[in-house]
């Protein structure tokens, strides 16, 4: 298989549980209909480190069904949102029109963004949690924020922790063990399984996934290559869904965390980095 045959694998996956996701109270749509001021989690868990994004022209790569999107716009931000799966979309787009708010949302891959939206426009780029997993290529993905950035614009990245995808799950034990790979690779990780990580009570056809880690090194080399400036880099102690589901309770705002000595493992972090 190529890069192509796992792209089209993993859309068949994202197609069918976007309406699963949508419908789901862990992503909390009646929530932002109801109240005209709420955001998610995700971003609330990172404003202090965002600071004012009022005025600013964002996109939000790898939107999904546009919470986050959607969040980043009620605090100020004019958004337009980038996803390869249309039923997200179709999810994102009736969320904005339920809520009044203008944004836009365009279907097409990572790789072809800057020529999608355009090169040099835009003073943030926001790629939230469980995002890059599904790139081949983290070099690749780099040259895209830089591509979109113009200069002195800032990229926002909130992620899972590559060591925490290297985690052998479930275990019997308490014992973090790591099994699958740190650093990016050619082959990418073969995944089949069931179900979605929210609460749903929908099944699904397609289980099978394919994702690639790649190391906090490289993430961070890549940027830098690409002309990016790292500006903040901080590692969390906690995660924003249920990774380890018989280690992990919940702490508040959406967020898990280990129950035996958490200290051990980072289970996400904030990277900003600047245009330079």
């Amino acid at each position: 298989m190529d890069d192509d045959d796992y792209r089209a694998v993993n859309l068949a996956s994202w197609q069918e549980r976007a309406p699963a996701h949508a419908a789901s109270p862990d992503y909390a749509v009646e929530q932002f209909v109801a109240h005209p001021d709420y955001i998610s989690d995700v971003v609330r868990f990172d404003l202090p480190r965002l600071g004012s994004v009022q005025g600013l022209r964002g996109v939000h790569l790898q939107c999904h069904i546009g919470t986050d999107t959607l969040s980043l716009a009620r605090l100020g931000a004019r958004m337009s949102g980038l996803d390869f799966s249309g039923a997200a979309l179709t999810q994102a787009r009736d969320l904005a029109a339920r809520c009044g708010a203008d944004i836009d949302f365009v279907h097409g891959e990572v790789h072809d963004s800057v020529e999608l939206l355009g090169a040099g426009v835009f003073d943030l780029v926001y790629t939230g949690v469980g995002a890059l997993c599904w790139l081949p290529r983290i070099t690749s993905w780099a040259a895209v924020v830089a591509g979109l950035l113009r200069p002195g614009g800032r990229l926002f990245l909130r992620e899972g922790h590559p060591v925490l995808a290297t985690l052998q799950v479930p275990r019997p034990d308490s014992l973090l063990v790591m099994v699958d790979p740190y650093f990016e690779t050619e082959a990418p990780v073969f995944y089949d399984e069931p179900g979605t990580y929210v609460r749903t009570d929908a099944t699904f056809d397609n289980n099978v996934s394919y994702t690639w880690n790649h190391g906090l090194g490289e993430i961070v080399t890549a940027l830098l290559e690409a002309g990016m400036e790292i500006t903040a880099l901080v590692e969390h102690d906690s995660v924003p869904w249920l990774a380890i589901d018989s280690q992990m309770e919940p702490v508040g705002g959406g967020e898990y965390r280990l129950r035996e000595r958490p200290e051990r493992l980072p289970h996400s972090y904030t990277l900003q980095a600047v245009k330079r």
